[in-house]
């Protein structure tokens, strides 16, 4: 195995990477900066750009920019940039179309009702299809983002109503998403079908609010009313709230992955509580693998709760064998090839005291490539580790995902190319098991899946998935190349 002398351990660097994060707000004076605050809370959903669009009751005001929240909408007068009392805002990393300020959103639109912005979670499955025909019939797209999709479906709608026109692009649309926009009269949200992606109503001074994840509610001390339900379309407007079910009924089927990597600890997803189901995820796996060891570490932070959990269920003590520099940007110096050679770690760092001597299990919730696993693994036997023992706590994930996850191709996934023993070989491990899917299930509060009528989203780890692949049918090709053909349009 090769050593890891000389490279800085960046524990991100091998990470399944969030979707996008979306806030909005109706009626409230402080429309703007109440939504950099939400999107602050978001900022885990994606940290490439973010974007707020409020509404003065004459225009429409934009700001987009490319990195943080906090980079940008910390400033006072950029905030002073968009007056009103109502708002929707953005959180993005990028799962279909590149990085660049046009893609930013929430986009924004003239149509023939007036303006319309509208920030999206998620990722259309029929979006490239869709763009096709559009462009085709003479449509100018200004973006690659299949976002953009929605504002021509609902400016092309032959319908006299705005939700009216808004449903008929949604009827037109497969795949994932959660819809937050603003027009000049209204508030409006929409949620996939299936519930996807997630999407909750709060309320703050009688406002209401539109966010992806109870914790935005939180910063800001709004009361949480109730989750968007899947299929829905919620509109709000000087005279209350209007809702709608456009979709035949369906059981809801959220993705798992919410609540092992995606939505923040302290966010209730769907009625659980976050953080507790990952600690269940945790005793769950001690349960089902257990380890003679002498210590539980987790990969900080993602494996944090399911390792309490694991050290809990086990009776093995929980300790900090792997310590985080929270205060290391981007933008920090980089060593000289010198430097890095006498084995400078600037993010992360073995805390010898605890792992010298042991037998240790590592607890992390997923691995993708497997490659910074096999760096951590030999970075607590560089730290004097008697045996190394990686507990993961979901199932092992062998499918890409097409609805808003960013996902290596199948042949990049170590599980898909791997058995059990190989991979183990892969990391260097002394052994590695992963939570079953019936496990993931049982700590969700299941009995376990049901086969026929699937509780989740979980096609990562089955293959099973939910929705039409109509872009994946029609060109049999990967997502990477379907983004590069995105981007090319």
């Amino acid at each position: 195995m090769a050593e890891t002398t000389g490279e800085d351990l960046n524990l991100e660097s091998d990470r399944l990477r969030e979707e996008c994060g979306v806030f909005g707000i109706f009626g409230h004076p402080d429309a703007a900066a109440i939504t950099a605050l939400g999107l602050h809370a978001l900022q885990h959903r994606g940290q490439e750009a973010a974007g707020i669009v409020s509404f003065d009751g004459k225009r429409f005001h934009s700001e987009r920019r490319l990195g943080l929240v906090g980079d940008t909408f910390a400033r006072r007068e950029v905030i002073d940039r968009l007056p009103g009392t109502s708002a929707v805002g953005h959180v993005r990393y990028s799962t279909t179309g590149e990085t660049v300020l046009r893609n930013v959103q929430p986009l924004f639109a003239e149509l023939n009702a007036g303006g319309f912005a509208i920030g999206h979670n998620g990722n259309l499955t029929n979006g490239l299809t869709l763009r096709h025909e559009l462009v085709r019939d003479g449509a100018m797209m200004q973006s690659t983002t299949d976002t953009e999709v929605i504002l021509h479906l609902v400016a092309r709608a032959r319908r006299n109503r705005f939700v009216d026109r808004f449903i008929e692009g949604l009827r037109q649309l497969e795949g994932a998403y959660a819809f937050v926009g603003l027009t000049n009269k209204k508030l409006v949200g929409a949620r996939d079908p299936l519930g996807i992606r997630p999407l909750v109503l709060g309320k703050l001074d009688g406002c209401p609010i539109l966010a992806s994840e109870t914790c935005a509610l939180d910063i800001i001390g709004a009361q949480y009313v109730r989750d968007i339900e899947n299929g829905e379309v919620v509109v709000f407007d000087e005279e209350g709230l209007q809702t709608f079910k456009p979709f035949p009924p369906m059981a809801a089927r959220p993705c798992i992955f919410e609540y092992v990597y995606f939505s923040r600890p302290d966010s209730i997803v769907g009625g659980r509580h976050v953080y507790n189901v990952r600690k269940t995820m945790g005793a769950e796996l001690a349960r089902e693998a257990p380890a003679s060891a002498d210590v539980i570490v987790p990969v900080p932070d993602s494996g944090v709760p399911a390792a309490i959990g694991y050290a809990q269920a086990a009776g093995i003590p929980y300790e900090l064998g792997i310590i985080r520099n929270h205060y290391v940007g981007r933008t920090f110096i980089q060593p000289t090839q010198a430097i890095r050679e006498s084995g400078v770690r600037l993010k992360h760092s073995a805390n010898r005291a605890v792992v010298a001597g042991k037998r240790i299990v590592l607890i992390d919730d997923s691995i993708v490539r497997g490659t910074t696993s096999r760096k951590i693994v030999q970075m607590m036997r560089d730290a004097g580790a008697k045996e190394v023992h990686f507990r993961i706590a979901s199932p092992p994930i062998m499918h890409p995902d097409y609805y808003g996850i960013d996902t290596p191709e199948r042949d990049k996934l170590l599980a898909a190319t791997h058995d059990l023993d190989g991979m183990r070989k892969f990391i260097g491990a002394d052994s590695l098991a992963f939570l079953s899917v019936d496990g993931i299930y049982r700590a969700m509060g299941e009995k376990g899946r049901d086969a026929e009528r699937p509780q989740f989203t979980d096609h990562c780890f089955t293959g099973d998935y939910p929705t039409l692949l109509t872009d994946q049918s029609a060109k049999n090709t990967s997502p990477r190349q379907l983004s590069l053909l995105a981007e090319a349009i």
